[in-house]
Formats: C-alpha cells, sequence, structure tokens
C-alpha cells in the first residue's frame, strides 16, 4: 500500500469539520472535483468507505472517523515540522558556536547578547574561552561558528575577517604610584609588569610597543585574563596595559588609575567567519546583531 498523503489526510479533515465537500473545497482552495478525488482515493488506498453523504451533511464513517482523529495529529506535526525548518532557515531559531578572548566576554559580549536575546530569543549561543589563533584554527576546522578575533590576522581559505570594533589601549596602575600624566614604553619598562601569556595577541601588540621605543622590559608575572591582571594591579602587584571599552573612563576600582598612553596604542578587533553563502540562518542573525556594534 502506499503512503497516505497529507493533503488527502486535510481534505478528509476539513470535510469532517464542515460537513460538505462545497465548503471544504472552498475552504482549501480547491476545484470540488479534486475534493471529490482526494477521498475516492483514500478510500480505494484503504479499502474502506470513511464518510456518508446525508440529505444535508456529510459525516464520517466509523472507520472514517478514526482516520480522522489521527489525522488531525498527523497534520499537526507536518505543520511543526516545517515550521521548525522555516525558523531554522530564516535564522530564529538554532545553536550558534562562537569563540573569542575573555576580555572581549567581559567587556563587549554581555550587550551583544543582550540584545540577540531581544530580537532572537530562540538561538543559543555557546561561548568558548579561546585566543585569536586557536579561533581561526578552529573555524577552519567547523567547530566554531563564529570569532571574535584580534587583527591583523594571516588569510586563511574560506574564512572572511571584517573590521567590527577598537579598543583604545591604557596603562593600568596602582592609584598609590606616583605616575605621569601619561605612560610612555620607557616610563612603564621600568616598573613591575603584569603583562598579556606570550602566546596571545595582546602580549605581540604590546611587545611590539615597546620594541618601537627600543624597550624589551621583562614583565613580572604573564597572565590570560584581563579582569585578573586588574585585581593584581589593583593590589599594587605592577602596572599592565590593557583595552577599555571607549567610552570608559572608569577603572572600577579606587586602588587604581588609567594613563593614556603615549604613544596611543588600539586594538583592532575582527569578526571572523565562513563565507555568507556557506551559513546557516541562526549564525547569520547572530553576525547582523553583532555588526549592530560594528565601528566604522
Amino acid at each position: 500500500m502506499r503512503q497516505l498523503n497529507l493533503d488527502q489526510l486535510r481534505t478528509l479533515v476539513s470535510i469532517a469539520d464542515l460537513g460538505s465537500f462545497s465548503a471544504a473545497a472552498r475552504a482549501l482552495h480547491l476545484a470540488q472535483p479534486t475534493v471529490s478525488l482526494h477521498i475516492s482515493e483514500l478510500e480505494s488506498r484503504l479499502g474502506a468507505r470513511l464518510v456518508m453523504r446525508g440529505s444535508r451533511r456529510v459525516t464520517p464513517t466509523a472507520a472514517g472517523a478514526a482516520l480522522v482523529e489521527r489525522a488531525r495529529q498527523l497534520l499537526r506535526d507536518a505543520d511543526e515540522a516545517v515550521d521548525a525548518v522555516r525558523r531554522q532557515a530564516e535564522g530564529r531559531v538554532g545553536r550558534v558556536r562562537l569563540g573569542t578572548s575573555t576580555g572581549v566576554v567581559v567587556d563587549l559580549l554581555p550587550q551583544v547578547l543582550e540584545a540577540l536575546e531581544q530580537s532572537h530569543a530562540g538561538i543559543d549561543v555557546e561561548v568558548s574561552i579561546l585566543g585569536s589563533n586557536e579561533a581561526m584554527a578552529r573555524l577552519a576546522m567547523g567547530t566554531i561558528d563564529i570569532g571574535l578575533v584580534a587583527m591583523p590576522q594571516p588569510p586563511l581559505r574560506d574564512l572572511v575577517v571584517t573590521r567590527w570594533r577598537n579598543q583604545p589601549m591604557m596603562a593600568f596602575v596602582p592609584r598609590k604610584w606616583k605616575s605621569p600624566q601619561r605612560a610612555t614604553p620607557k616610563w612603564l619598562a621600568q616598573q613591575p609588569l603584569i603583562a598579556n601569556d606570550s602566546s596571545t595577541h595582546m602580549y605581540r601588540l604590546t611587545t611590539e610597543w615597546f620594541a618601537a621605543a627600543g624597550e624589551a622590559p621583562r614583565p613580572r608575572i604573564e597572565l590570560n585574563y584581563d579582569a585578573a591582571m586588574r585585581s593584581l594591579v589593583a593590589a599594587g602587584y605592577g602596572a599592565a596595559v590593557l583595552p577599555v571599552l571607549p567610552a570608559s573612563d572608569d577603572p572600577h576600582d579606587e586602588r587604581m588609575r588609567m594613563l593614556p598612553l603615549r604613544p596611543p596604542l588600539v586594538r583592532r578587533l575582527g569578526i571572523a567567519h565562513r563565507p555568507r553563502a556557506a551559513l546557516d540562518g541562526a549564525t547569520e542573525s547572530v553576525l547582523r546583531v553583532l555588526e549592530t556594534f560594528s565601528q566604522r
């Protein structure tokens, strides 16, 4: 026996609900002969009479009523399946794997996730703490979908990196220190330093800043967590060169202060992903939200 046809089941249910072939035809936007054909094919396929034509109303037989009951559930399941696929394709639901550094997670990502929750509550963003190099490698392997990475990045086949935000770098120093109005490489090199881990892009950025001035300081400790570095600065352990939000002028702790750098130093962040044509709807939706926070 061939499989049941959902359109024919929908016709049967409509006849049972409305009581006539003509009413079902109008409701389903079908020609009445098509409605009749649906029922005759169903009856032939099942070997049972499904409806009885009365003088005023068409009613299901016992076999027809049993089929109508099960058809309603089948049609609901089919409609839900179609809706689930449509919501997935349109980017209204899904899971997106995003990789970025701890600093971005703390300073920038919360506002992005809040905006995403308001506009796409059905999308689940799975965040992994990754350095830029690892994020790019995992994008290439397909184990994450989006990376928020430091720029510039060496080009990788089938990956796209676009500018996202700039973060000015500043010197975080204990407030009890006697310090200048602006921190130079020479002055900072003479202080105990808390540096980013040598595997990070931030380490290379600050090392190049010092090297351009002929300085090569040796840090007291290397970490890969901005919040921990700030805590050590506040405790008087040393100074750190870290990014801040462009609108921020508050070091968030009265025990430390921020000094502008001379010469200035900026950390540039980008959004890395596969080509847009290869993305699913949920990843595309997350990208669009991220792009609303871009600085051009």
